[in-house]
């Protein structure tokens, strides 16, 4: 007998945060959400579905609406987290503030702690992180380093091994050896770790790489940008099983909606 797809699983949905940003296509140029396909790359290759989540006025029941629809969350890369966001002011350095993207990102964040969504934070999704729960930002790492060894600028990355801490949950994706080759690019770093997050690698300068946070089975979030690496998606697979878990559960304690006709039935006298 032929098998029926209708059986197979659905795939999990994962949703990655993008850009808002002018963009020109043939007679037009105007502002549109922007993402770059290895990020949807990453997710598909992997038996994920990517669903992009441009920056939008949102509240928190909004954010909580979103979240409810989705089975796992991608926090991407992009431009420096608005200072004011951490009680700094701003270094000369420092890109001018998306309040847009903040305002959403920290909504969706809180929105998926709250549903203990699986979570993977990218280069600025880590800042974010750190930042939204209590944390603050090295706004200029050449100020701390003495160079541009973490951003080399014109779009190219600098790679490095990153081996992360035994027992973490990004050692168990990694495996045995630990190791990443990690595409850096990031002027911004960690400082003060925030409250309910845990550092699992640093740099030979100390720079912290990747953390997890705590109340989440599935929460982790890496300074790198491994959607770069087309050779080396465990993080991304880790996130989509994760995320296959999630929706697994969650349909399990779901009551099975009543059948009209047995509905019917037992309204008769």
């Amino acid at each position: 007998m032929a098998s029926n797809d209708s059986d197979a699983p659905a795939p999990p949905l994962i949703g990655i945060t993008s850009y808002l940003e002018q963009a020109q296509t043939g007679v037009w140029d105007v502002p549109a959400s922007f993402l770059p396909q290895v990020y949807l790359d990453a997710v598909t290759d992997v038996g994920g579905v990517a669903i992009v989540l441009p920056p939008q006025p949102v509240e928190p029941g909004v954010a909580r609406g979103i979240v409810s629809r989705l089975d796992g969350l991608i926090l991407s890369g992009g431009a420096d987290v608005d200072p004011a966001r951490y009680r700094a002011d701003p270094h000369e350095r420092t890109g001018a503030p998306r309040t847009d993207r903040d305002a959403f990102e920290a909504a969706l964040l809180d929105a998926a702690i709250d549903a203990q969504l699986p979570l993977l934070g990218i280069c600025r999704g880590a800042q974010v992180i750190n930042v939204e729960l209590g944390g603050t930002l090295i706004q200029h790492l050449p100020d701390i380093v003495g160079d541009d060894r973490y951003q080399a600028g014109q779009g190219v990355f600098t790679e490095i091994d990153v081996e992360v801490d035994a027992g973490s949950r990004i050692g168990e994706l990694l495996g045995d050896d630990r190791n990443a080759r990690a595409h850096l690019y990031h002027h911004q770093a960690i400082d003060a770790l925030a409250d309910g997050l845990t550092a699992t690698s640093r740099t030979v300068d100390g720079i912290i790489e990747s953390i997890e946070i705590d109340a989440l089975p599935f929460g982790v979030a890496v300074q790198w940008h491994p959607e770069e690496n087309r050779e080396d998606r465990r993080l991304f697979a880790g996130l989509v099983s994760a995320a296959a878990t999630y929706r697994s559960r969650r349909e399990s304690v779901i009551p099975s909606p009543v059948p009209s006709s047995e509905h019917a039935s037992k309204e008769q006298p």
